[in-house]
């Protein structure tokens, strides 16, 4: 069997597993808190520079205060757009209403109206979701159909004011785009938490931006959560090994085959 220690399993080919008899299984709603603190505080990095302010004072040259040195863009009222209101979306969006944010959000499917009651979430097109936030959250899953679904086109679309954070998967927006968007300011800055390829070449045009945030894929990186992880994939393994079916199994149907 094979046990992911994540939540997604884009990187396991689980129709050659299934066709092999193999469970894949992976560890689901233990990190989605933990996952969305993570977002905020990419969010928030983002939006008041402190990253480049961390660097800044680390490099002595910060010498008096100044009226508009490091400004950032404000959190509080602004707009938030959700790609992928999932567990972890959800979660996101339930903090934004600490902010006093509008919530804006796009899925394949309507959640339902209480749960957009709860979180004062509004469904839109993800074209009018890019044009009214003024920070874009993507929390979708990784499929066919969400590959590099942020391009230039969608870029084009956003404030120049607005802020791109990615916390689910690096192929979702297409990385030369963003390079180019960022450079060119047609957006002010993006937190990117996964990319295209993991770890990051430091070849990569990005990582000589200042007006981006990369922590190395630390969504679920807390000691608790990450115990949990771990301690959730060890009990899938015991049952695959004892002959029971795994508590996390994703493709069930490979039991017909074992």
């Amino acid at each position: 069997m094979i046990a992911q220690v994540a939540v997604g399993y884009d990187n396991i080919d689980v129709r050659a597993a299934t066709r092999r008899g193999i469970f894949v299984t992976n560890t689901p709603g233990v990190l989605t808190d933990t996952t969305a603190d993570m977002a905020w505080a990419i969010l928030m990095a983002a939006a008041r520079r402190v990253v480049e302010g961390d660097k800044f004072t680390r490099s002595g040259r910060w010498k008096t205060w100044e009226l508009m040195g490091f400004t950032g863009q404000d959190v509080h009222d602004a707009t938030l757009g959700i790609i992928g209101l999932g567990r972890i979306g959800v979660a996101i969006a339930r903090r934004a209403r600490g902010f006093g944010m509008p919530i804006l959000y796009h899925n394949r499917h309507r959640v339902p109206e209480d749960l957009e009651s709860e979180l004062g979430a509004l469904y839109v097109s993800l074209e009018d979701l890019l044009r009214q936030s003024d920070f874009v959250m993507i929390s979708t899953a990784l499929t066919a159909e969400t590959r590099h679904l942020i391009g230039e086109p969608q870029l084009a679309l956003m404030k120049t004011t607005a802020i791109l954070v990615n916390i689910a998967r690096g192929p979702i927006v297409d990385q030369r785009a963003l390079y180019r968007a960022l450079v060119d300011r047609k957006i002010w800055g993006a937190g990117l938490d996964v990319f295209e390829t993991e770890p990051v070449p430091m070849d990569e045009p990005l990582l000589k931006l200042d007006n981006v945030v990369i922590p190395p894929h630390l969504g679920s990186a807390s000691i608790r959560t990450r115990i949990k992880m771990a301690s959730m994939a060890a009990e899938n393994c015991v049952a695959a090994v004892t002959g029971r079916t795994p508590p996390n199994v994703v493709n069930p149907e490979a039991q017909e085959r074992r």
